[in-house]
């Protein structure tokens, strides 16, 4: 059973989503509430039943984290990972590996610089993202 440090933090996360959702398509419609969410929903899930909008605004205000079908739907439609919009990025491991590091012969140039800040500034599941593209890149490097 989640607790409620995990269903705050689900919320949140599908907050940013919608939020980054409705900024990404300025020409729908912005999810105000349960019943926005629940109508938007019900369109896109293909599973045996919908929603109704006092179980959105339940996954709104952290009362409770949808089932895994529904996860998946929400992921689908707002374009991120199931994994993420229900439990979070996972934790932090070094990018690149101990034997990898002492390769390093001269210290990061001002763009490279410039691109961390970049990549920091992004919201947390954009940055999720990026880190997992730049780990199956080391994962593919020979030895």
């Amino acid at each position: 059973m989640p607790t409620k440090g995990e269903k705050a933090a689900f919320t949140q996360r599908l907050q940013i989503t919608l939020n980054q959702f409705a900024a990404l398509h300025p020409n729908l419609k912005a999810i105000k509430g349960g019943t926005d969410l629940a109508r938007q929903f019900n369109l896109k899930h293909t599973g045996n039943s919908g929603v109704t909008p006092q179980a959105t605004h339940k996954w709104l205000t952290g009362q409770v984290i949808p089932t895994t079908d529904k996860i998946n739907t929400l992921a689908e439609w707002l374009g991120v990972t199931a994994h993420w919009l229900h439990y979070g990025p996972p934790p932090a491991r070094p990018i690149i590996k101990r034997h990898q590091a002492e390769k390093i012969k001269y210290p990061p140039s001002p763009q490279a610089l410039k691109l961390i800040e970049e990549i920091e500034a992004l919201p947390a599941h954009q940055r999720y993202l990026i880190e997992e593209l730049v780990r199956q890149f080391l994962g593919n490097l020979p030895e």
